[in-house]
C-alpha cells in the first residue's frame, strides 16, 4: 500500500461540525490521529489447517513512539488540550497493551496536555452520546479507520471529513472516504472533502492565508445552504457547487 510504501505513518482525520451541513451535532471539533502502517493491516494472514485461518496484528515499540510523539506534538503546535489514547489492552494485552504502555511513556513529555486512555467499545458509545467530551483521539491502524467514520457521522458523513498522511518525507491529501463508481461520470460528488483536504495540504505547505481564505469561503458557502450536493439534501452538481464556491472565493480577493 502506498502509506506503508511512503511510510506515512500519521494519519489526520479533523472532524468538525459546519453549519448549514445537517448532523446530529452543532459544535463537534475533533482531531483523529490514526497510525498507518502496522497493526492487522500489514496483511499477514495464514490458513493453519483447514477451516482454520489467523491474522496477525503487528505492534511495534517505533512505530508507536512516533505516532504518540507526533500526536502531542500536533496537540501543541494547534491548542488541543487533551489527547486520548483509544485501544483494547484489556484483551489485547501484549499488542495494545505496548501501544498504551509506550503512549503513558511519551505523554510525560508532555505534561502541558492532558493525557488518558479509553477502551474502543466504551469510546464509541461516548462519541455517540456527547462528542463534545474528546478533543483529540489517537488510534491504531484499525480502530482508528473504524472509529473515525463513525465521528464522520456526526458531523453530516464523509463528504464533508478531510484526511491528510503523513511521514517525515512525504505527505498524501485525501477525503476520508473512498471511491463512488454508482455515481461516477453524472456530476453528483460532493467535493467538500476533497476540498477540505486540499487545505490541510496548503496548511502542511505553510499557506496558510490561502487556506483560510479558502476555508472561509468554503464555510459561508455551505453555511447559505442554496448550493447543495444531493448527499447534503441539496439538488445541485458537482459543478454548481464548486463554481459557487469560486465566486465566493473571488469576491474575497
Amino acid at each position: 500500500a502506498l502509506r506503508q510504501k511512503l511510510d506515512l505513518y500519521a494519519n489526520l482525520r479533523p472532524v468538525k461540525s459546519i453549519g448549514g451541513v445537517h448532523s446530529r451535532y452543532e459544535k463537534v471539533d475533533l482531531v483523529i490521529v490514526r497510525e498507518n502502517t502496522e497493526d492487522l493491516y500489514t496483511g499477514i494472514e495464514s490458513i493453519v489447517t483447514p477451516g482454520v485461518v489467523s491474522a496477525t496484528k503487528v505492534i511495534t515499540e517505533k512505530a508507536s513512539y512516533r505516532i504518540a510523539r507526533w500526536a502531542f506534538e500536533y496537540a501543541r503546535k494547534n491548542g488541543r488540550k487533551k489527547v486520548t489514547l483509544v485501544h483494547k489492552a484489556n484483551i489485547m494485552k501484549v499488542t495494545d497493551g505496548l501501544f498504551l504502555s509506550i503512549f503513558e511513556q511519551v505523554a510525560k513529555e508532555y505534561p502541558d496536555i492532558i493525557a488518558e486512555d479509553r477502551i474502543v467499545d466504551a469510546l464509541c458509545m461516548r462519541l455517540v452520546m456527547d462528542p463534545s467530551k474528546f478533543d483529540m483521539l489517537l488510534l491504531g491502524n484499525l480502530f482508528g479507520d473504524i472509529v473515525s467514520d463513525l465521528a464522520a457521522g456526526l458531523v453530516g458523513g464523509l463528504g464533508v471529513v478531510p484526511g491528510a498522511n503523513i511521514g517525515d518525507e512525504y505527505a498524501v491529501f485525501e477525503a476520508v472516504h473512498g471511491t463512488a463508481p454508482d455515481i461516477a461520470g453524472k456530476n453528483l460528488a460532493n467535493p467538500t472533502a476533497l476540498i477540505f483536504s486540499a487545505l490541510l495540504m496548503l496548511r502542511h505547505l505553510g499557506e496558510d492565508d490561502a487556506a483560510e481564505r479558502i476555508w472561509k469561503a468554503m464555510v459561508l458557502s455551505l453555511a447559505m445552504g442554496r448550493h447543495l450536493t444531493h448527499d447534503l439534501g441539496g439538488t445541485c452538481s458537482t459543478t454548481e457547487f464548486t463554481d459557487e464556491l469560486v465566486k465566493e472565493i473571488k469576491s474575497r480577493s
